[in-house]
């Protein structure tokens, strides 16, 4: 038991100049990221139900709407947010290693808390991205159909959002016969413009990498 929640020293976290990293973000790139890790995807995909309330396909409230008290809640939000980037700030001074949350808790509360972080942070932004890709499908199809421009309603919709919606038509979609079906499964559909964002957004950060790792060393 005593292995599991064992601790690494502060010392031994330190970056090893021959293998560690080479630091090539700059503080613009890491202020960047730090704003992009801190947001989460519900003030990109939640605001207007927020605010407004959302009702679900039988009629049922499903959240009731915050109206303009939303404000306070972004102001709340964004206190905390600061005490959390005050807090990374002194650990990462602290411990000047690659790994985030994952070394920080090694070197504070154990190995076994931070094999749990670690892999949560992986579901973090493996999760994350798929929601904000949506809202920004949805605000894209809304703004082809301002053109005229209407793609058909499951190359546009998530399984989830059909399941929650109040229009009939979109909710229609679990049923619908027009819906692709792939080996036998029903309802099987992909939001084509939430594909496409996170496509195109995987290419441009590839275009932009540098590389981080150390040198490498032959072995032979």
């Amino acid at each position: 038991m005593n292995q599991l929640f064992r601790c690494k020293p502060i010392a031994e976290l330190l970056p090893d100049s021959e293998h560690s990293l080479k630091r090539v973000m700059g503080a613009g790139d890491l202020i960047m990221l730090a704003i992009g890790a801190v947001i989460g995807a519900g003030i990109f995909g939640a605001i207007g139900t927020a605010a407004a309330g959302q009702i679900g396909a039988n009629g049922e409230v499903i959240r009731q709407g915050a109206g303009p008290a939303l404000v306070f809640s972004f102001i709340l939000l964004g206190a905390a947010c600061a005490l959390a980037g005050l807090c990374y700030a002194e650990l990462a001074s602290m411990i000047p290693q690659a790994g985030s949350a994952y070394v920080y808790s090694y070197a504070t509360l154990g190995e076994l808390v931070a094999w749990i972080i670690g892999w949560d942070l992986i579901l973090e932004y493996a999760v994350g991205n798929v929601a904000v890709a949506i809202s920004w499908g949805d605000y894209f199809n809304t703004l082809l159909k301002g053109v005229g421009i209407v793609m058909p309603a499951w190359l546009t919709t998530g399984y989830r959002t059909a399941l929650l919606s109040a229009d009939p038509a979109i909710h229609g979609l679990l049923e619908s016969a027009n819906t692709p079906h792939i080996a036998g499964n029903s309802q099987s559909w992909i939001h084509v413009p939430a594909f496409a964002i996170v496509m195109l957004i995987t290419v441009l950060l590839l275009q932009g990498r540098r590389r981080a790792s150390p040198p490498t060393t032959s072995w032979w």
